[in-house]
């Protein structure tokens, strides 16, 4: 995928990676439902314009982010896919509730990733507000679900013989 600028949501369509054969999963925070379905259906598009074949995508929602962990290592036992994208979104709250749930997903999301030997892709937002997250989603600061869509195809084709993604 060729990108036009440092924000990797500005790809060049016609560079979609052909990923047929790929199989992905992927677990969305219910949390916070109005950025993470966003983050979804834009993850979801890449797939689609990629080639993933409907049978190849495995989605399953958890109920917050700090869940997120456990449905990655689920889809893994369960699913074999070769690569899982987490989403989820975090907003800073009055309390340090959200540095410990940060902290937490994002060292158990790398837990997950090691201990199956396969990538899980960070599709995590941590913003202050709302309107950052949104800004995330399709606004002013890219697309993070189209991005983590592109890093878990780059990832997952890494292991095929012909690998040709550019950045």
């Amino acid at each position: 995928m060729a990108l036009y600028q440092e924000n990797n949501s500005l790809y060049n369509p016609a560079e979609y990676p052909d990923a047929f054969s790929v199989k992905v999963g992927i677990v969305t925070a219910s949390w916070n439902n109005k950025i993470t379905s966003k983050l979804f259906d834009g993850a979801v598009e890449v797939l689609k314009k990629s080639s993933v074949k409907e049978n190849n995508l495995i989605s399953i929602q958890v109920p917050g982010s700090y869940e997120l962990t456990a449905g990655a290592q689920w889809l893994f036992q369960h699913h074999s896919p070769d690569v899982v994208i987490a989403l989820g979104c975090v907003i800073q709250g009055e309390t340090r509730h959200f540095d410990f749930i940060c902290h937490a997903v994002a060292n158990g999301l790398n837990h997950v990733s090691l201990k199956f030997g396969k990538p899980v892709i960070f599709g995590v937002l941590t913003t202050d507000n709302e309107q950052q997250a949104l800004e995330r989603c399709g606004g002013t600061h890219g697309h993070k679900g189209r991005e983590a869509a592109f890093t878990a195809l780059s990832m997952a084709l890494l292991k095929t013989p012909a690998a040709k993604i550019g950045f």
